[in-house]
């Protein structure tokens, strides 16, 4: 009896166990339907695509750009030449987008005499310089200028200029600008009264001398086409360099114009800190009477860039 009870269980074992094998490798049935996961990896991605990432200007993009700098030199003697001079500027620029926003200016001093005589000014003017541009798209903008200067030298109380036109930038990044401009210029000149003093003719022989000519006027506007080439380097980080040339042709009188030329290199000497080597000419080829065509002016400055 008890060999027919081991004979009868063990063929139930065996029949139990073919069928829990083929019940296992039935290839319709998945072999896990969800499989069994930790609570958690001990760290948390939200976005991993990258689509939610803060997006900062590149490097180059030149549609993001804030740039301010002041820049100072002098010159001083003492003994036989007594000798003061100063010169002075600041330049700023914005740009965000299509917009963008620049400030210029800039003065220059000097006082001199020798030992035991009076002490004269030799050099006194000052200058401003306020800007927009409208970019239409990444070459070319248009804009409105307005600049100032007062030049004691020059017969100037003001010369106010209003410069509306349009500038293509060939080359418009970071590290290099070239551009070109052209427009329209209108030119009010407020004159200082000893300059407006004419010379008198000398008198033929034997004529009696002739009656001084009348002063000229107080002010004169001017119509003129303005053409302008600037370029600015810094594509090293310790130099950089720039040069500018500005063409104003009046419109009434095509032999009246005058032209200003512009350069200078900045070597960095420090974070924030560079020495600057700067030339300006200006030309104009009916100046006042007795003032000459021809004004230069060069300087060594101690440039400090603000951002």
């Amino acid at each position: 009896m008890k060999k027919v009870r081991f004979l009868f269980l063990a063929t139930v074992l065996a029949a139990s166990g073919t069928a829990t094998s083929a019940f296992a490798q039935d290839p319709s049935m998945p072999s896990e339907t969800v499989k069994a996961q930790t609570a958690t990896k001990g760290s948390t991605d939200v976005a991993k695509g990258g689509f939610a990432t803060v997006v900062t200007p590149a490097e180059d993009a030149a549609k993001h750009a804030t740039e301010a700098s002041i820049a100072a030199g002098g010159l001083f003697t003492s003994g036989n030449a007594r000798t003061v001079a100063l010169t002075s500027s600041g330049k700023f620029r914005l740009r965000r987008d299509e917009h963008q926003f620049s400030a210029a200016a800039a003065a220059n001093f000097a006082r001199a005499g020798k030992n035991g005589e009076s002490v004269d000014t030799t050099v006194e003017n000052y200058q401003g310089l306020l800007r927009y541009d409208y970019f239409l798209d990444d070459d070319i903008s248009l804009f409105l200028q307005s600049s100032a200067r007062r030049d004691r030298f020059q017969g100037l109380d003001l010369r106010a200029n209003v410069d509306p036109g349009l500038a293509y930038y060939f080359i418009d990044t970071k590290k290099q600008r070239l551009q070109a401009e052209l427009g329209y210029d209108f030119q009010y000149d407020i004159r200082r009264n000893d300059a407006r003093v004419q010379p008198t003719p000398a008198a033929a022989p034997g004529e009696p001398p002739p009656a001084p000519l009348p002063l000229l006027d107080k002010t004169q506007a001017l119509h003129n086409v303005r053409a302008f080439l600037g370029y600015d380097n810094k594509l090293y980080k310790e130099v950089a360099f720039v040069a500018s040339f500005e063409y104003l042709q009046n419109l009434s009188d095509f032999g009246t114009y005058r032209f200003v030329f512009d350069t200078g290199i900045k070597s960095n000497i420090a974070e924030n800190l560079a020495i600057a080597t700067t030339y300006t000419m200006r030309f104009e080829n009916k100046p006042l009477p007795g003032i000459l065509q021809a004004d230069s002016i060069a300087s060594v400055n101690l440039v400090y860039t603000l951002f």
